[in-house]
């Protein structure tokens, strides 16, 4: 299904209006609350204790860390800190919620009001609203598949430490909300505040989904969607409920006001529950848990503290190294990334030539390998010593290539590799000349396609020697021994 907005597509008039709660799971050694380890796919129920079992007399202790990190993500957004805070319980009754509520925070969260800029269709679109972000703690996991119609509950994420963004309702169609989230996990990421992995549950989204005629300001009756897993999941859950929403007014009904699961094997939403309302969670001041304040000079500390973050560093690319906008968001998408690429660009003449090589061949070998870039073993400098050869033409680009993936496979520098398995150009005149002999006499045809004024051959021949040479031949001296070789009779 198309990610334009779908009331564009059917060519109803209706603006689709999107907002999201994004739970994001903090990089941090240990529980919100308690000692108990974070890890995923440990075994069921082992990772927990009184605390995050919600056993009588357990009291739970904040965890340092995960605010920090909470304050960090705050600060990079934006949004106002605040010095004083205060976590409520969130009471609802579900098997994988063993205290039968949640610590949460409600009325007074950590930090509201920031926003993030995300790129929009045709650009111009304003920055998105984020209307707060608060500290929490998740629940259990119910697990459907272990047993034949039973539901199994782990809970070794019980009281593993998030934060919730919410924005507000400032994105219109999916492609847009896809945008903005590719953009908020890149800054998180880059934070270190989470690793944003979706699979493992550490970047879950619902949305809030609704329709209205253009230019009304009143905000309509909305659905919750669920149970989007990845972004082009949630890209198509959006476009149908919206979709979906849009056929249900024009046909004279109502949308109500519930939560939709989405079923990415069918392809559609359907009704999951009512939407619950705030008093149906009996928020109430956590009892066992004094008002959070922070330490003075921590939001000063965190701020000071920001590495550069993405959209800086593809403007800085752009004008440091001449680069192409796009190509330096390639070369920005993580921090290891960025940083190969910069010191392998200070260890060449030419940042641009550096930028092919990080981009090309190096990210084709990570892809292959399933390995970061950061992780295969070359050292930059290394890097910017193989490019050198090729640029000088010690080296063809072909022979760099078989250069880098020795390199890679072997652990030596590019100078031994070179050395040891002989694949320097080859200049002889006389070597390049048998070479040039033997791909002229195998192509009699295309020898007098060439001389009839086919100059084109030129390319053919050039390829053929190459292939003879196993890529070790001068190219300049190739084509300037095959242009005299084919002039003559």
């Amino acid at each position: 299904m198309s990610e334009e907005s779908p009331a564009k597509r059917k060519g109803i008039p209706h603006e689709t209006v999107i907002g999201l709660e994004i739970h994001v799971q903090l990089k941090t050694a240990s529980k919100m609350f308690c000692g108990c380890r974070v890890a995923f796919a440990a075994p069921p129920n082992t990772l927990v204790c009184p605390v995050c079992l919600g056993l009588p007399g357990a009291l739970p202790v904040v965890n340092e860390r995960a605010v920090e990190l909470a304050v960090r993500a705050a600060v990079a957004l934006g949004c106002t800190v605040h010095p004083r805070s205060a976590f409520a319980r969130k009471n609802y009754f579900y098997p994988d919620l063993p205290k039968g509520y949640q610590i949460t925070q409600y009325d007074r969260p950590l930090a509201t009001d920031g926003s993030l800029d995300a790129p929009a269709e045709g650009g111009g679109a304003p920055p998105v609203r984020i209307r707060r972000l608060h500290v929490e703690e998740d629940s259990g996991k119910s697990l459907h598949d272990r047993f034949p119609e039973t539901t199994a509950i782990d809970l070794n994420r019980a009281g593993v430490p998030l934060v919730e963004i919410v924005t507000e309702p400032d994105l219109h169609s999916p492609a847009h909300a896809r945008a903005f989230l590719v953009r908020l996990k890149q800054t998180l990421e880059y934070l270190e505040v989470s690793d944003c992995n979706m699979e493992e549950g550490s970047l879950r989204v619902d949305a809030n989904v609704s329709v209205r005629r253009p230019g009304s300001h009143e905000l309509a009756t909305k659905t919750e969607v669920k149970n989007m897993n990845s972004f082009s999941q949630l890209s198509k859950a959006l476009a149908f409920e919206a979709s979906r929403q849009v056929d249900l007014l024009e046909g004279g009904g109502a949308v109500e006001h519930e939560t939709m699961l989405w079923d990415p094997v069918r392809g559609a939403t359907r009704p999951m529950r009512g939407k619950e309302e705030a008093h149906d969670y009996r928020y109430f001041p956590e009892p066992d848990l004094p008002t959070l304040v922070l330490p003075e000079a921590l939001i000063d500390t965190v701020t000071d503290g920001l590495p550069e973050l993405p959209w800086e560093k593809i403007r800085r690319f752009v004008q440091t190294y001449g680069l192409r906008e796009y190509d330096a968001g390639v070369l920005s998408a993580d921090r290891r990334l960025a940083a190969f690429f910069e010191a392998t660009a200070e260890a060449t003449p030419d940042p641009k030539t550096a930028a092919n090589w990080v981009m090309g061949e190096m990210l084709a070998i990570s892809n292959e390998l399933g390995q970061h870039v950061a992780e295969l073993g070359i050292e930059p400098v290394e890097l910017g010593r193989l490019i050198d050869r090729v640029e000088t033409g010690a080296l063809s680009h072909t022979l760099g290539k078989q250069v880098l993936r020795r390199m890679i496979e072997t652990g030596k520098p590019a100078d031994a590799v070179i050395d040891e398995e002989g694949l320097s150009l080859v200049s002889d005149s006389d070597q390049i000349d048998e070479w040039v002999g033997e791909a002229i006499r195998e192509n009699p045809a295309e020898v007098e396609r060439y001389r009839d004024g086919e100059e084109k051959l030129l390319a053919f021949f050039i390829g053929q020697v190459m292939r003879k040479s196993r890529g070790k031949a001068d190219p300049e001296r190739v084509r300037d021994r095959l242009a005299r070789a084919l002039a003559t009779d």
